[in-house]
């Protein structure tokens, strides 16, 4: 399908200044389910959709605790998210061991995405192909990464990767500017409407199919979490009380067809003007 000259070989460049075995790493994060991150003034989550190979095989872990301020979710290989989690382990336990303190959350996400782009320049090695979601917090407050097999790494207000990840996109956009004055549980609510936008048709978020990753102090509904919040995973039967929160999804469509109506000017008036009022996320 995507067969040409210059994709033999991540170092060569195309005419267009294109490197295709990079991109080509890339459509293998979408092909992974889908994960969504977000973040508040106190909190930064993580939400993933788990997929089962049959009815007889275990959901596949999409969610990995590096240090007690820091967790990921995956998009892509398994495999290799595993030996890039183990390498941000490393890291983090470095960091304690010569310093004394746990990494920052920026310094962490830099160097995966050092080792990542040393994969993309030389020759006989292939690019990584997983993406992640990294959450975290340290002195400054909590974050939120995305990291590409390119070596590019973002800070983000909200942010999803993977399989029909685009229509989560579309949810955060359109509510991302409340996220920050967000109670842990509306965060949670608004991660999971957004997960479920990215799911089929005929699928929808059940305890077995969510997990839920939370850096930050613990929800009403969570017994047992250190006073700072380490970084946790909750899956099963914790999920639960999170899913009954949801709005049903026929509900919050009515609602949103209702809103235009209710803010339409009266007859005669003349609209307002747009301007430049468009508000885009960080990139």
């Amino acid at each position: 399908m995507y067969r040409n000259t210059y994709d033999s070989d991540n170092t060569v460049f195309s005419p267009q200044g294109r490197l295709h075995q990079v991109e080509y790493a890339l459509e293998a994060v979408k092909q992974g389910s889908a994960a969504v991150g977000l973040r508040s003034k106190t909190h930064a989550i993580l939400l993933a959709l788990k997929r089962s190979t049959g009815e007889l095989a275990s959901y596949q872990q999409k969610m990995y605790r590096i240090d007690d301020h820091v967790g990921i979710a995956i998009a892509g290989l398994t495999s290799d998210a595993r030996v890039l989690s183990n390498f941000m382990r490393q890291q983090a336990m470095s960091s304690r061991m010569v310093f004394n303190r746990p990494i920052p959350v920026n310094r962490l996400v830099s160097s995966i995405a050092d080792k990542a782009q040393v994969n993309t320049q030389e020759y006989g090695r292939r690019p990584y192909g997983v993406g992640f979601l990294v959450i975290g917090q340290d002195k400054t407050g909590p974050h939120l990464y995305e990291f590409a097999p390119s070596g590019n790494s973002y800070e983000y207000y909200a942010m999803s990767i993977g399989a029909r990840s685009q229509s989560a996109k579309t949810y955060l956009e359109k509510h991302f500017e409340s996220f920050a004055d967000c109670t842990l549980e509306d965060l949670i609510r608004h991660g999971l409407h957004a997960l479920r936008e990215s799911l089929q048709q005929d699928k929808e978020l059940t305890i077995n199919n969510t997990s839920i990753g939370i850096a930050g102090p613990a929800s009403v509904h969570e017994k047992d979490v250190p006073a700072g919040g380490s970084f946790r995973i909750l899956e099963g039967e914790p999920v639960e009380v999170f899913l009954k929160s949801m709005v049903p999804k026929e509900t919050a469509e009515a609602q949103a067809a209702e809103a235009p109506a209710a803010e339409a000017p009266p007859d005669g008036a003349a609209p307002a003007q747009a301007g430049d009022q468009d508000v885009s996320m960080a990139e």
